[in-house]
């Protein structure tokens, strides 16, 4: 641990979860697909995006605080659900602590590694994240459990194809911890003391089960196998979108929108809210960044349903662009893992209060006094910037960036 825990900024929680995580969960974390275009561009797009601040004018008090689906936030930011955070002992349970420290919703994966339950009572303000994996009476149930917990809205995850190709490499990752597989992950985890220290303390090995996609208190699946179930079945249809919508009877947020057409079909299916998403790199590769095509869809839908947007944000600065190109919130997730890994809750506490200052300063630079009142004249777009996507003129392929050479260049 550094001698000073607090970081200035969320690239450097990634160096530091670098240090002190095993190389197979630090590669899990950076994740991607194929060439890694995708991953690269989520994050390269918004420096391609200028502000065009004010000189006299400025705001001594700033509200930063919005809602999402009738949820009140402080800050429009989301924990977006990831599953299986391992990297920390208290896992799921510290980025709720942190979340509600801060005012900000969390949301929990369908594969996370600890009980809706558990994560509820830490951060009541929770939306429970369900994948289209089983059959509907399983889907059922467990919806049904994440309402019993309190969840108050659910967003259902539809932009994972996983790719299984990394020109970088896939880490290894073991179904289960036991005695066999702990020695063959000595040589990487031994040299990781601090890492290894956290759990040892805490008394328990890292979980690599997933509690909410069964009964409370029944044996857990492993990450793999709720991945085997989700290969399993058929993927879903609008009118399935449409029956997750009645059957969850409250706010559903449908995540992994990036056309405009199935912007519009999102809202003909009753959805409240969408995300503009491509799975942070992890879908198609080449795939467009999601600040690209966000405007379009915006305006498109924006005036019916909530429109969010993840990917690729690292700063305060960049929520401040998403929201002036018409997003009401964004969702993080690499980001806050990295401060979970580096210094657990505080960590993740950290990335926050980093989101917010630089949001803050980007709301006093130009001139406002809210959140709600960025827009694109705050901004410097360059031409070509922003790309409709299946309700226009479809761009042949997203702008390049330079090759992916190692694991541990940035993601998105």
């Amino acid at each position: 641990m550094p001698r000073n825990p607090w970081f200035e900024t969320v690239a450097e929680a990634q160096r530091r979860a670098k240090r002190q995580l095993p190389s197979s969960v630090y590669g899990a974390l950076v994740a991607g697909s194929e060439r890694g275009r995708t991953i690269d561009d989520n994050m390269a797009a918004f420096a391609e995006l200028g502000f065009a601040p004010r000189v006299v004018g400025h705001h001594a008090e700033r509200d930063l605080s919005t809602t999402v689906l009738g949820v009140p936030t402080s800050l429009p930011v989301l924990i977006s659900p990831t599953g299986v955070q391992a990297v920390d002992p208290d896992g799921e349970v510290a980025v709720a602590r942190a979340a509600a420290s801060r005012g900000v919703i969390m949301g929990l994966s369908s594969f996370a590694g600890k009980p809706v339950e558990e994560v509820s009572d830490a951060q009541p303000d929770l939306f429970f994240q369900l994948y289209w994996s089983g059959t509907r009476e399983t889907m059922v149930r467990r919806m049904a459990r994440a309402r019993a917990a309190g969840a108050k809205a659910l967003i259902v995850t539809l932009d994972w194809s996983f790719s299984h190709g990394r020109d970088w490499g896939s880490p290894a990752i073991p179904d289960r911890l036991d005695l066999r597989t702990m020695l063959r992950f000595a040589p990487q985890v031994l040299p990781r003391a601090g890492w290894l220290w956290r759990f040892a303390r805490s008394g328990r090995l890292p979980d690599l089960t997933v509690p909410n996609l069964t009964a409370p208190g029944a044996d857990a699946p492993t990450f793999f196998g709720a991945y085997g179930e989700w290969m399993q079945t058929a993927p879903p249809t609008w009118d399935d979108v449409a029956w997750l919508v009645t059957e969850w009877g409250g706010p559903l947020l449908l995540k992994g929108v990036t056309r405009v057409d199935d912007a519009k079909r999102a809202v003909d299916a009753g959805v409240a809210a969408l995300s503009v998403s491509n799975h942070g790199g992890n879908n198609l590769d080449t795939t467009p960044a999601t600040i690209r095509v966000l405007p379009a869809i915006a305006e498109a839908v924006g005036d019916q349903i909530e429109v969010l947007l993840d990917g690729g944000v690292r700063r305060g600065g960049d929520v401040a662009k998403a929201l002036a190109l018409g997003a009401r919130a964004v969702l993080i997730g690499r980001a806050y893992l990295w401060g979970l890994a580096a210094n657990g809750q505080a960590g993740v506490e950290n990335v926050l209060d980093i989101l917010r200052s630089g949001l803050d300063s980007a709301v006093l630079g130009l001139g406002h006094s809210s959140v709600h009142q960025l827009c694109p004249d705050d901004l410097v777009i360059p031409r070509g910037f922003s790309l409709t996507l299946g309700g226009g003129d479809v761009p042949a392929a997203p702008q390049a960036v330079p090759d992916r050479a190692a694991p541990e260049s940035p993601a998105a």
